[in-house]
């Protein structure tokens, strides 16, 4: 009779021991067809690497894992230049002569929405294949989700989400008779090629992973901002807040390079940095928020802020003229340390007392006016904190049964 080996504490110790590994190391997808293809695709346009290997982690999905210790100042990706989606690549392209004749100009982010869609379009003849295929079909931006989610968002976020999607949404538009002139190149209704949905996906594909490359400007174009590059494989690089990197293209080598300023152990995952944003503008533009994030902050929406003027303020309407004269109406915002400068002032100005709004210059150079405004600002900036905590605890009681501990606030100005 065979009996089955029984498994001890050593064995099962071993396994959660491998499972922690996984878990922290992520999963080596460098096997996949899909990266063999684009990794045979990139050597044959001069790229080839041994340092970054793709993987999937738990923490963060698809990024680039190290095959050995990264040391500060090493190089750990170096592009050339022919790997590279840029508007250039555009020009000399099926594409090129259609745009040099249309006018008025296209933008240059309208022209690589163009070439992305089209080039999504062919498919199997693209010369971008490999690329493409790696890229999502979908995105978590606000650009991206149902109307239903935008609407639970804080009010800063959802006005910014809602601008966003209008911005979007005036580019197709726009750019709507350059898309039928396009007609002779397919078989199919372009309408149907260059739908809305289309356009978003290419736009967001810009959005979230392009390098910034400066480029000359060309008359062919508007003269929009032409400093968009679209890097395969490097966009793999996921970010991170307290990891530092030094990239740029380098005119010597003609490549995109990017050194690390910190230390990364082998078969741990290297990170970039997108730059020093707070959550929100993560989840904007790139569509996830970062752990432990240095730059949090909370936005206060305008609305919030007006309604704690009282109606009976014989300068209410003043107050508001100049909020909004000296642009002290927008970027409000809690950080780790409180309330910004910015918040603060704002708060001082709406809690001046009639007998004081002559010194409200004195407020926007920074100077304490009495000890009562100080304590009032304070005060109110206590509610909106408040108020802000408990509208956060009724949408996740909402929708999704959630009710987390959330301590009252207590701010204090910081001392000089």
């Amino acid at each position: 009779m065979n009996m089955k080996k029984r498994r001890g504490r050593t064995s099962r110790k071993r396994r959660r021991n491998h499972s922690r590994c996984f878990s922290l190391c992520g999963v080596n997808l460098s096997h996949k067809c899909e990266y063999i293809h684009l990794k045979k695709w990139l050597k044959e346009r001069g790229y080839e690497d041994n340092i970054l290997r793709p993987a999937q982690f738990s923490e963060t999905g698809r990024g680039l894992m190290a095959t050995k210790a990264l040391q500060a100042g090493e190089l750990i990706i170096a592009l050339p230049e022919k790997c590279l989606l840029t508007t250039d690549t555009v020009l000399n392209s099926y594409l090129g002569e259609y745009i040099i004749k249309w006018r008025p100009p296209i933008s240059p982010l309208t022209a690589l929405c163009t070439f992305l869609i089209a080039e999504k379009y062919i498919h199997k003849k693209s010369l971008w294949q490999p690329y493409l295929d790696i890229l999502p079909e979908t995105y978590t931006c606000p650009m991206y989700l149902e109307q239903e989610a935008v609407n639970l968002f804080p009010e800063p976020l959802r006005r910014k989400a809602q601008e966003q999607r209008s911005l979007v949404k005036e580019l197709y538009v726009a750019a709507k008779s350059f898309f039928f002139s396009l007609q002779p190149l397919f078989p199919d209704d372009v309408e149907s090629v260059f739908n809305y949905r289309a356009f978003q996906w290419a736009w967001c594909t810009i959005n979230t992973r392009t390098v910034y490359m400066k480029h000359s400007q060309k008359e062919c174009f508007s003269r929009d901002p032409d400093n968009y590059a679209l890097a395969p494989y490097l966009d793999l690089l996921n970010h991170s807040p307290t990891v530092q990197v030094k990239a740029a293209f380098n005119e010597k080598t003609q490549c995109y390079e990017i050194r690390t300023l910190s230390h990364c152990a082998k078969n741990k995952e290297v990170f970039i940095n997108y730059g020093p944003h707070d959550d929100q503008r993560l989840l904007l533009e790139y569509g996830f928020v970062a752990a432990s994030n240095p730059h949090n902050s909370v936005h206060v929406g305008t609305d919030s802020l007006l309604t704690y003027l009282i109606p009976e303020d014989k300068q209410k309407h003043t107050k508001v003229s100049i909020l909004q004269e000296h642009k002290l109406l927008d970027n409000l915002t809690f950080g780790w340390d409180g309330p910004s400068w910015r918040l603060l002032t704002a708060l001082k100005l709406v809690c001046l007392e009639e007998d004081q709004f002559t010194s409200w210059k004195k407020v926007l150079l920074g100077d304490t006016i009495s000890e009562m405004n100080e304590k009032k600002s304070l005060d109110l900036a206590t509610k909106i904190c408040t108020s802000l905590i408990e509208e956060t605890q009724h949408v996740l009681q909402k929708y999704f049964g959630v009710l987390p501990y959330l301590p009252p606030p207590s701010i204090q100005l910081n001392s000089p």
